[in-house]
């Protein structure tokens, strides 16, 4: 009758810690998902300027200015919770290169880079760029936490029976 009590006891401690660890890898797991979902706001944001800054350009530089619209229409893709790293790379390396072909076409048109709206875009850009940047690091802090709780024994037992693994980087690059 004792070994069945301490073979209970035992299995309901066993439940409780198996419980315990799934609830944790839940809620860092879905700490990840909201940061992902935080850099899609602010990548969206950031869209939102481009487009602004492109009408703005269309008074300058119409037949370029409507090329680069054409070209970020279709190359935009949303970012969301369960987006990866290099999707959002792949929305950062279009947002750069339209802003760069912004800034060419503004050395061409001294009006254009005076105008207060074209200068409030480009702030507003660079704000929400440090956003984004914000976003990735709690994005890659959020990782680190899970990546270290599912690295370790026997955590790594019931996260690979649950479905949870380590989750990739966001590679911050910098001069971005």
């Amino acid at each position: 009758m004792e070994v069945v009590i301490i073979v209970l006891l035992l299995m309901i401690l066993l439940s409780i810690w198996i419980m315990s660890t799934q609830r944790k890898l839940v809620a860092m797991d879905e700490n990840i998902s909201n940061a992902m979902s935080q850099i899609g706001v602010q990548l969206a944001s950031r869209f939102d300027v481009l487009n602004v800054l492109l009408n703005l350009m269309r008074g300058y530089a119409g037949c370029e200015a409507l090329a680069l619209m054409s070209t970020l229409k279709t190359r935009r893709n949303d970012i969301t919770a369960i987006s990866t790293p290099e999707d959002v790379l792949g929305q950062e390396q279009v947002i750069s290169e339209t802003l760069g072909h912004i800034a060419i076409v503004a050395e061409r048109y001294p009006e254009l880079r005076a105008d207060k709206n074209y200068v409030r875009c480009i702030d507003a850009a660079e704000s929400y760029e440090k956003m984004v940047r914000t976003s990735c690091l709690i994005y890659n802090d959020s990782v680190t936490k899970l990546n270290g709780v599912i690295g370790i024994i026997p955590n790594s037992l019931i996260a690979g029976l649950l479905g949870f693994h380590q989750r990739p980087y966001l590679k911050i690059e910098e001069g971005r």
